[in-house]
């Protein structure tokens, strides 16, 4: 099963918002999944957690989480690493606790190294988060994110190859990798080569149970710059979704489009009319 989640509390819930009444307000909308954006800093409440975990469960939503921003595992300096570790690890144990499937991380830039020098130091530190895994976090994915600047670590090959090697799977962003290339991937043969590295890597089954975001996606020859609404970018999201279709892809599309909800709905509809 495909689910299209809502980036955050949508903009139209009323009253004060957050995460429990976003939840509530995402159900009656009709959609059936969020990304919880913890990109500032990771909430420490349990009890918080509970609550979230509990609503998650009684409407049946699917969520997965998104990582602070503020996260280099190729750093030199000692104490930014063992801050950024901190980062993850936390987002992944309190994800443990409100029932979320998948942490998406930035995972570092390369600080003019070498790429496969940068890949040892962010893999050195996968394996140091991830030692963790079976006590505090067993049922969490750890999700890196395929980034959209040609400065950041995170091509597509760097984030299979560190998946495949830590059991753990990616998460799949091609506005990054459109932005990254500066118009690339943007085509329905593009998309299924993506796919078909993806199960090269991981196995066909993976593709049941992806991590994913789409937008639309403003960019320059230095990569990202930022996110767009659907229709009002060049991202050719309907052949996309009929790639997603076709190749009965499951898991979940977070739509991080600044109109959140809106293009959320949009996705949805245009997918289930295919």
């Amino acid at each position: 099963m495909l689910h299209f989640a809502v980036a955050g509390t949508p903009l139209s819930t009323p009253g004060a918002g957050g995460t429990v009444e976003g939840l509530r307000h995402a159900k009656k909308l009709g959609i059936s999944a969020m990304e919880l954006e913890w990109v500032q800093q990771v909430p420490k409440s349990t009890e918080r957690m509970k609550e979230i975990r509990e609503t998650a469960e009684a409407l049946e939503m699917y969520l997965t989480v998104h990582a602070p921003y503020y996260i280099n595992l190729n750093t030199p300096e000692k104490a930014k690493l063992e801050a950024s570790k901190k980062r993850i690890l936390d987002a992944l144990c309190m994800a443990e606790l409100c029932g979320a499937h998948s942490v998406c991380v930035h995972p570092a830039f390369y600080l003019g190294m070498d790429p496969s020098d940068a890949y040892e130091h962010v893999r050195r530190a996968t394996g140091e988060i991830l030692k963790h895994r079976k006590k505090l976090f067993p049922h969490v994915n750890l999700a890196f994110e395929t980034m959209g600047k040609p400065t950041q670590f995170g091509t597509l090959e760097e984030v299979l190859r560190l998946s495949k090697e830590f059991s753990i799977y990616p998460c799949i962003d091609p506005a990054h990798m459109h932005a990254r290339t500066n118009g690339g991937w943007n085509s329905g043969k593009e998309w299924n080569a993506m796919f078909d590295l993806y199960q090269k890597h991981l196995g066909k089954k993976s593709l049941s149970s992806m991590h994913m975001h789409f937008s639309g996606i403003e960019y320059t020859a230095k990569g990202e710059r930022k996110h767009l609404p659907l229709k009002k970018s060049d991202a050719k999201w309907k052949d996309f979704l009929k790639v997603l279709k076709k190749r009965r892809i499951g898991g979940t599309v977070v739509c991080e489009s600044p109109l959140l909800e809106g293009d959320t709905l949009l996705m949805q509809k245009e997918f289930l009319a295919l």
